[in-house]
C-alpha cells in the first residue's frame, strides 16, 4: 500500500477574484498595490486581467459576478498583503484614501492585544475584504477585537 504525501515545497500562487466591473476594479488594484497589467482579456463576454509585479502574476480579476462580496457565503474571507515597514503601510493607506476605499478601522490596528503585527483593513469596489499589514512595529496600535484576531470579523 502506498501513502501519498503533500509536496515538500509549496507556496501561494496567484489569487483569483471575481469582480462585477473590470473597468472599476482594474484601476483600483493597479493604483492601490502598484500592480501592472500583465495580460488582459477584452472580449465582451470574457473580461479578465492578470495583475502583478516583475512579470509574476499576483492577482487575477475575472469580470463574472453580478453582486458584491457576501460575507455570509463560503469562500474567500479576505486577501492580505505584507509590506516591509510602517512607512510603506502609511503610503498604502494614503493611496487607498485617495481612491475612496471603505476602511473597517481608522488607521493602523494591531492584529490582537499585545501583537507586534498590525495593518489596515478595507474593502475593494465590490466589497471584497482586503488587508495590508506589517509583521512588526504595530505594538502601540489599538486592537479593536481585543485578544481575538482583528482580521477575523471585519
Amino acid at each position: 500500500m502506498t501513502t501519498s504525501t503533500a509536496p515538500l515545497a509549496l507556496r501561494t500562487g496567484h489569487v483569483g477574484l471575481s469582480v462585477t466591473d473590470l473597468d472599476r476594479s482594474l484601476p483600483f488594484y493597479s493604483k492601490a498595490f502598484g500592480f501592472e497589467t500583465l495580460a488582459e482579456g477584452t472580449s465582451d463576454d470574457r473580461r479578465w486581467a492578470f495583475l502583478g509585479r516583475d512579470g509574476e502574476i499576483v492577482v487575477t480579476l475575472w469580470q463574472q459576478s453580478e453582486g458584491g462580496f457576501a460575507t455570509a457565503a463560503a469562500g474567500l474571507h479576505h486577501l492580505s498583503f505584507q509590506v516591509e515597514s510602517l512607512a510603506d503601510l502609511a503610503a498604502t493607506e494614503a493611496v487607498l484614501r485617495e481612491l475612496g476605499a471603505e476602511f473597517a478601522h481608522d488607521g493602523v490596528v494591531a492584529h490582537a492585544e499585545g501583537a507586534a503585527s498590525g495593518g489596515i483593513f478595507f474593502h475593494d469596489p465590490d466589497g471584497i475584504r482586503l488587508e495590508v499589514y506589517v509583521p512588526s512595529g504595530a505594538e502601540g496600535a489599538p486592537a479593536p477585537a481585543g485578544a481575538e484576531p482583528t482580521c477575523g470579523f471585519f
